[in-house]
């Protein structure tokens, strides 16, 4: 049985903090740190693919621990470490949550606890010296350890917080009730299910006199807001796991050596975000039409659906070479393809696509293929108006993955995931001698330039041009980004437990050779109907949060006080 002592509580506590006496002690407050109290980043589903996402937050990934388990990427959020102390880590931390912090240290009956899975070894120091940068003043900080104070063995982090809980409610014996701010549905449920059968216990003890009485436990779920690290801080700072990994595994601690490597989908004109938004205006959707069946690209002008041989790379420009162009008219095909067919500016200025012309694919519907906008023949002519004109970045549109080291692999088989997705054609393609010949000048003449010897492999209209959605599940943190500023906001991505699962822009060794900051790491920003940000979305579950406190104050003044624990679960 537990010892219910303040010594025994304070051992799972990092605060270095005298508690308050026992009977001063009326409530309860637990405040979650990832996503409800601190907007964590995540892994990027813009940077690495499906399976790297995945393979990132598990624990037993690399030697030294997964995404959650370094803390190297928390200590990535921002500027650094250094710089973001000096402010507190501001636009980073849930600021309503932060706020109700304050609010529990400010009630002298009130314990506050800040309580959260990441790992006591790694994570102590730096968790403490953000909350004080902050200046919020727990009276626990509860981390994970390896075992308990007791030897207790943890099996995961529910199980962590539920042997803390019960040290904490058993020792806090007069507190009467507990609120817990929570981020993950899953945890909400196990925490109200908990305290459910605590309090049957208590109750149906079989007439031995009870260590306290049942308390009035109230889950309340937060509104996550997850963010985003810098792409060239977020490739290093793993590079600099995989670094470590790697000299376990040459020391005989891990038993395979990793590296990042990249997959290609193809290499096109690059449209930037503020084009696109603007390019989408032209795509006249049906108001009607959902938007779960629709796909909006407007992010780019192909030039080749594989990696680019260098004859064409040298034809356009090469990889960062800008080019001007300008709509000339809008088309649907079948009612599933969208598209703007577009001129380079000057007319006559030199470029290349496997397209049958130029155009930019503004919006598939769910099943539709970019590669049959090809099929486009009559293209209407826009407005005066709507001849918008844009700039574009030769580029490459690319996603990072983490892989087994293969040794004797050249860059080119490096690219593919595996044999099964390399194309039917071989390194030959590289050679002088037949790179002219893999594809087609804007069919088969090359714009103020010279007439390529094959015209006959003009194929691959529009391949690639909408692969590699990058939007997928994996971990704890699968979620998307808004594709704005730090990338804030969900994209609909459950995540497990934690246990289930140097300057800017300069390069070094700690930077991945696959990492280019000319490449486009991003598949579409989604564009669809604005609905409301994830600050507004706080904002107003605060309110509703506010009116629920209300009507509970209400139902206790008239008699009704079956406090929180009614079954309803409430959203902050």
């Amino acid at each position: 049985m537990a010892a219910y002592t303040l010594t025994a509580l304070n051992r799972w506590s990092v605060a270095d903090k005298q508690l308050p006496p026992i009977d001063t002690i009326k409530t309860i407050h637990v405040y979650d740190f990832d996503n409800t109290l601190f907007n964590s980043p995540l892994p990027n589903a813009k940077l690495w693919n499906g399976p790297t996402l995945g393979f990132l937050q598990t624990q037993d990934t690399f030697a030294t621990g997964g995404w959650w388990h370094d803390a190297r990427i928390l200590g990535a959020t921002g500027d650094g470490v250094e710089i973001e102390e000096k402010r507190g880590w501001a636009g980073w931390w849930n600021e309503k949550i932060a706020e109700l912090v304050q609010l529990s240290m400010q009630q002298k009956d009130v314990l506050t606890i800040l309580l959260t899975g990441r790992g006591e070894t790694n994570f102590s120091e730096l968790l403490k010296k953000m909350v004080a940068s902050k200046g919020l003043g727990f009276d626990l900080i509860a981390l994970k350890p390896v075992v308990g104070p007791n030897h207790e063995r943890i099996n995961n982090t529910m199980h962590f917080k539920q042997l803390f809980l019960d040290v904490v409610v058993g020792t806090y014996r007069d507190a009467t009730e507990l609120r817990i701010y929570e981020d993950r549905i899953g945890h909400v449920k196990k925490f109200r299910e908990y305290f459910t059968a605590y309090n049957k216990e208590l109750q149906g003890n079989g007439g031995a006199v009870p260590t306290r009485s049942p308390i009035i436990a109230e889950v309340i779920q937060v509104a996550d807001g997850a963010t985003l690290l810098d792409p060239v801080v977020e490739a290093a700072a793993v590079q600099r796991i995989i670094n470590d990994h790697n000299a376990a595994v040459d020391s005989g601690n891990a038993r395979r050596r990793m590296t990042i490597k990249k997959t290609l989908f193809y290499t096109g004109y690059l449209i930037s975000a503020t084009d696109t938004e603007k390019l989408l205006t032209l795509a006249n959707i049906p108001a009607a039409m959902p938007d779960t069946d629709i796909k909006f690209l407007a992010n780019n002008i192909l030039i080749t659906p594989r990696p680019c041989p260098q004859s064409i790379l040298e034809t356009v420009g090469g990889l960062g070479s800008k080019t001007t162009w300008k709509v000339t008219g809008t088309a649907v095909f079948e009612n599933r393809i969208w598209a703007a067919s577009v001129e380079p500016i000057p007319t006559n200025a030199q470029y290349y696509t496997e397209n049958p012309s130029p155009f930019v694919v503004l919006a598939l519907r769910k099943g539709a293929k970019p590669i049959d906008a090809g099929k486009i023949q009559n293209w209407q002519p826009v407005s005066h108006d709507k001849e918008y004109i844009f700039e574009t970045t030769v580029g490459e549109r690319v996603l990072l993955r983490i892989e087994d080291e293969v040794s004797n692999q050249t860059e080119y088989e490096s690219l593919f995931p595996n044999k099964a997705l390399k194309r039917k054609y071989g390194q030959n393609d590289e050679t002088p001698n037949s790179r002219q010949a893999s594809g087609s000048y804007s069919n088969g003449q090359a714009r103020g330039g010279s007439q390529p010897q094959n015209q006959n492999v003009g194929r691959g209209s529009g391949r690639g041009s909408g692969r590699g959605n990058a939007y997928q599940r994996g971990g704890r943190g699968g979620r998307g980004s808004n594709g704005n500023g730090r990338g804030r906001g969900r994209g609909g991505y459950g995540y497990r437990s934690l246990d289930d699962v140097g300057e800017r822009q300069t390069y070094n060794a700690n930077t991945p050779a696959a990492y280019n900051p000319t490449v486009a790491y991003e598949d579409f920003p989604p564009l669809q109907k604005q609905h409301l940000t994830p600050a507004q979305l706080i904002e107003q579950q605060f309110k509703q949060f506010n009116n629920f406190q209300q009507a509970q104050q209400h139902a206790r003044v008239g008699g009704n006080n079956q406090g929180a624990n009614s079954g309803e679960l409430q959203y902050f």
